[in-house]
């Protein structure tokens, strides 16, 4: 199946509501599992950035299993980014550790810092150009920070994606099962991400599969 782009942004309040609201539990858990199995310890302490930080959940998990983490979520969606902050602003264990920007990338005035992570999760597959996001990492990482790039897979046909979001999606809203169905069509295969960072002259990051819909790239900038 052919990629078929998506908005790049989830701007709409309505929309933003109702990912927020899903229950992403099993799926957003599983990432920080796979996370703390392939970050080395130094990279799962310190400052993150995170890119395309959505309403902040996996945020949230992650400084719930990484104590000695704080995270920078940046989105271009002020609806998402609202959200992040409404809830960080009622959890008092998390407002010096969690701050949100907003910003599109690539972008000059996104926070600079020696980043132990710079991870983005579920943003790949809503960008119309996918370098934005690797020429960005190449921009604020240093050969110490380790990178983790979660993100869905495309499935082979329409069929499948439809099936997909029967079996994930049924009891969620219509909204968000037509959002998970547009981006499953979006989303890229593994190889089409590692002529990505070939294209984009990085070299270090290993890219493979963790599920049937879930894909991973890791490692660090060589």
């Amino acid at each position: 199946m052919r990629r078929i782009v998506e908005p790049e942004i989830m701007g709409e309040a309505k929309q933003a509501k109702a990912y927020d609201a899903a229950n992403f539990s099993d799926s957003h858990n599983r990432r920080v599992e796979v996370f703390k199995e392939l970050a080395p310890p130094q990279a799962q302490r310190g400052e993150f950035l995170d890119l395309g930080c959505g309403s902040g959940d996996l945020i949230f998990r992650f400084l719930s299993a990484l104590p000695e983490a704080s995270i920078i979520g940046v989105d271009g969606s002020e609806a998402m980014i609202a959200l992040a902050r409404d809830w960080v602003e009622r959890r008092a264990e998390f407002n010096e550790r969690a701050s949100f920007v907003v910003a599109f990338i690539p972008h000059d005035h996104l926070p600079r810092s020696r980043y132990a992570t710079i991870m983005s999760n579920g943003f790949l597959h809503h960008l119309h150009e996918p370098q934005n996001l690797w020429k960005t990492i190449q921009e604020l990482a240093t050969p110490d920070t380790f990178i983790f790039v979660s993100d869905l897979r495309r499935p082979k046909s329409m069929e499948e994606a439809r099936r997909i979001v029967e079996e994930r999606a049924s009891n969620e809203p219509e909204i968000l099962k037509r959002d998970f169905f547009n981006s499953l069509c979006a989303a890229f295969e593994i190889p089409e991400i590692e002529l990505q960072i070939a294209q984009a002259g990085i070299s270090g990051l290993a890219v493979r599969a963790l599920d049937e819909i879930h894909l991973v790239v890791y490692g660090f900038l060589e």
